[in-house]
C-alpha cells in the first residue's frame, strides 16, 4: 500500500493502539488478541477524531509496513540493538551517550517485538538526528521480520545464550536467530559494532558474511556488501556508576565504542553513563532499612542468573554486611531444558557453599536444592512476614513471571 497520503509533508506522526487515546489527527490501530478487540472501537475512534484507521486482520502487517515507509521518509540513521542479556541496558546506555550530542530518538521500555518495532519507528520526528531501536526474539525469524521493518544502518548483538530455548530449539537456535541482524546488515552494505573478545559473535559474523558471499568468474569469494565494522573489547568496570555487577562492563564497553563512532567524546561518554540510573528492576541497587539488595528481576535465563551469582558471590559485592542471601526465582520458557538449568543453579550454589538460599519456582522442585523452595511469590510472602530478613545483602534475581518485585516491601 501507498503511504504517502499519511506520511508526506508530516512533522510528525500520532500513532495509537488504545482507542481510549485517540486525538483529532490520529492514526488508530486496531488490534485484536485474546481478550480484547479494537475493531469494536473503530467508529468510537473515528468519532474522537482519528485521521485514520488500520484494521483487520492485517492489522500488525499494514502497521510494520507504515512504519516502514515513515522511517523511509525520514531517511535518518538507526542503530539496531539486539542480543540474549544486556539489550536493554546497552540501549539505555548508548543513548544516555549519544543524547550528549544529538536529538536522539530511542526505544522506551520495551517495546521491542513486532508490535513494539513499529510504534518505535512511528514515534520517531523529522526533528531526531538519529534513532536507536532494540529487537526483541523468542523464535527463529523473528530478528528477520524486525530489522527488514526498521531497515539498521547500524547493528549491535550484545551477547548471545541460553534464553527461550523453548522457542528457539537449541543455543544454535539462538545464534541463528541473533545472527539475522548481522545478515540483514552484511547484504546492506552497514556497520556492525562487535566484541572482538566475544568468539560467539565473531563466529556469527564469519558466518553471516560466507552466507551473503557469491563466487566470482574466477572462483573467487566475493562480498556483496561493502560492511564496515567496529570492533570494541572489554574492559574493567568504570568507577561511579549506578550499574552493579561486573557483567555490565560489556554494556558499557559497547555504549562506548558507538559514542566514539559517533564523534561522543570520552569523557562526556563516561560522565553520561556514571549520570544514568537504571530501572525498572534491572540491575539495580536498592538500599532498604534493613538490607542491601541486588535487584535484577525483569529477566532471568540460564546465562544471566549465573553472571548474576558469580558477580554477586563476588568482591565488587561487598557492600554493607557480609551475610548474603540468595532469593531466585524460576526461569521460563526453557522447554526440555528446563530441568537441566535450573539444576545448573543448585549446582553453582552448592559449589560456592551458600547456605542462605531461597528457591521460589516449582521448577526447582524437580532438582537435589537442599535449600527451601516455594511454589509461587505470595507462598514466600507469608514466609518473610514471620521469618523477616535484616542486616544481609541479597540478590533478588528470576523472571518477571514470578514477581520477585513483590518482596521488596517486606525487605
Amino acid at each position: 500500500m501507498d503511504w504517502n497520503f499519511l506520511i508526506k509533508n508530516k512533522e510528525a506522526l500520532t500513532v495509537t493502539t488504545d482507542s481510549r487515546k485517540v486525538t483529532p489527527g490520529c492514526i488508530f490501530v486496531a488490534l485484536k488478541g485474546e481478550h480484547f478487540d479494537g475493531n469494536l472501537f473503530v467508529e468510537q475512534a473515528l468519532a474522537d477524531g482519528a485521521a485514520y484507521v488500520i484494521k483487520g486482520e492485517n492489522a500488525v502487517r499494514d502497521l510494520q509496513d507504515l512504519a516502514r515507509a515513515w522511517r523511509r521518509e525520514l531517511g535518518l540513521p538507526i542503530i539496531g540493538i539486539t542480543g540474549t542479556n544486556g539489550k536493554t541496558t546497552t540501549k539505555e546506555l548508548t543513548a544516555a551517550v549519544l543524547k550528549t550530542k544529538y536529538n536522539l530518538y530511542y526505544t522506551q521500555g520495551n517495546l521491542n517485538n513486532s508490535l513494539g518495532v513499529p510504534l518505535t519507528l512511528l514515534s520517531i520526528t523529522r526533528a531526531h538526528e538519529l534513532a536507536i531501536v532494540e529487537m526483541g526474539a523468542s523464535h527463529p525469524g523473528d530478528i528477520e521480520e524486525l530489522v527488514n521493518v526498521a531497515e539498521p544502518n547500524y547493528g549491535l548483538i550484545t551477547n548471545v545464550g541460553r534464553a527461550h530455548l523453548q522457542g528457539f530449539g537449541s543455543f544454535e537456535g539462538v545464534q541463528r536467530t541473533k545472527r539475522e541482524l548481522y545478515d540483514y546488515l552484511v547484504a546492506h552494505n552497514g556497520t556492525i559494532f562487535i566484541n572482538e573478545d566475544n568468539d560467539y559473535l565473531k563466529q556469527m559474523l564469519e558466518e553471516s558474511e560466507r552466507v551473503n558471499s557469491t563466487l566470482s568468474p574466477s572462483g573467487a569469494t566475493t562480498l556483496h556488501s561493502t560492511l564496515s565494522t567496529i570492533n570494541y573489547h572489554r574492559i574493567p568496570m568504570p568507577s561511579g556508576t549506578h550499574l552493579v555487577g561486573d557483567y555490565n562492563a560489556e554494556n558499557i564497553a559497547a555504549a562506548l565504542a558507538v559514542g566514539r563512532f559517533f564523534g561522543v567524546g570520552e569523557e562526556a561518554a563516561l560522565a553520561a553513563i556514571r549520570a544514568y540510573e537504571p530501572t525498572n528492576h534491572r540491575s539495580q541497587l536498592v538500599q532498604t532499612e534493613h538490607n542491601t539488595i541486588v535487584v535484577d528481576a525483569y529477566n532471568a535465563n540460564p546465562t544471566s542468573m549465573q553472571a548474576a551469582i558469580h558477580a554477586f558471590n563476588s568482591t565488587l559485592y561487598t557492600l554493607h554486611s557480609t551475610l548474603s542471601t540468595y532469593i531466585l526465582g524460576a526461569m521460563r520458557e526453557l522447554g526440555d531444558y528446563s530441568h537441566e538449568e535450573h539444576q545448573n543453579v543448585v549446582n553453582a550454589l552448592l559449589e560456592m557453599k551458600e547456605d542462605s538460599v531461597f528457591l521460589i519456582g516449582e521448577e526447582y522442585k524437580q532438582t537435589t536444592a537442599p535449600y527451601p523452595i516455594f511454589d509461587h511469590v505470595e507462598q514466600f510472602i507469608e514466609y518473610l512476614q514471620t521469618h523477616p530478613l535484616q542486616g544481609r545483602r541479597i540478590l533478588l534475581k528470576g523472571s518477571h513471571s514470578t514477581q520477585l518485585e513483590k518482596l521488596l516491601p517486606l525487605l
